[in-house]
């Protein structure tokens, strides 16, 4: 069946993500269900609808992410959510043979020597990392999958202020979606993300008044100050393609 004709189903639509995802023109079927027709946290939800609309693909992209201090403050939040609600998923996904795209982060590495490979070994430093790592151990086990781990954010850049000493792999939304398409039939897990930079020399080009603030000083060791991803293996698929 060609990628024209099949069902792609994205959770997590009404997301900062999914909604830059929506305007956009797709050649096959697209679902974005609400969070009450597809309640992750719940089994039976999750199979009731993919059972209605039998999709090929489901993007998994619904999760706790900000404030990282959430992650802290409410760990079994954080856990329903981005740990069992993955795991729910991966379940559900298995029984039908729905290939799974999931959506993880580079915060999963330990953030220290920065340009991680996707087979370097994986020790978050935070909550967040912890929670989506969790969601990852599911994800590995099924091998009709694919782990993104991704560093995106919202165009124009939110923050007021950027970090000068953490180094990362930032790119923009819009900039994500034509890569999504072309790693759609992939498999095991891939790095996405834009050229290694601080975050103020990401935020600054978009956002010229963003001010300089430091993750040494301000985060006290609760944030990776280098969990920056080597893109090697995404952008020879890319040239390949």
């Amino acid at each position: 069946m060609s990628i024209s004709k099949k069902r792609i189903v994205f959770t997590g639509g009404n997301g900062r993500f999914g909604k830059v995802l929506q305007k956009e023109n797709f050649n096959y079927k697209v679902f974005f269900p609400s969070k009450s027709d597809f309640n992750i946290t719940k089994i039976k939800s999750i199979e009731k609808y993919l059972d209605i609309y039998k999709p090929n693909i489901l993007v998994h992209m619904a999760a706790l992410s900000r404030p990282m201090s959430i992650h802290d403050n409410d760990i079994v939040k954080s856990i329903n959510l981005n740990i069992i609600g993955t795991a729910n998923i991966t379940n559900a996904c298995a029984k039908r043979n729905i290939k799974l795209i999931y959506f993880s982060t580079l915060y999963v590495y330990q953030g220290v020597k920065g340009n991680y490979k996707e087979t370097d070994p994986l020790l978050p430093v935070n909550n967040y990392g912890w929670s989506k790592l969790g969601g990852e151990s599911s994800v590995q086990m099924y091998k009709n999958s694919l782990i993104l781990r991704i560093c995106m954010t919202e165009k124009p850049f939110v923050h007021k202020s950027a970090f000068v000493d953490v180094k990362t792999n930032f790119i923009f939304h819009d900039k994500v979606i034509p890569i999504l398409k072309k790693v759609l039939n992939k498999k095991g897990i891939i790095n996405l993300g834009g050229p290694i930079k601080t975050v103020y020399d990401f935020a600054v080009k978009n956002k010229p008044d963003v001010k300089k603030i430091s993750a040494k000083k301000s985060q006290k060791g609760k944030f990776p100050l280098n969990p920056s991803m080597s893109l090697k293996k995404l952008n020879r698929i890319l040239n390949n393609d």
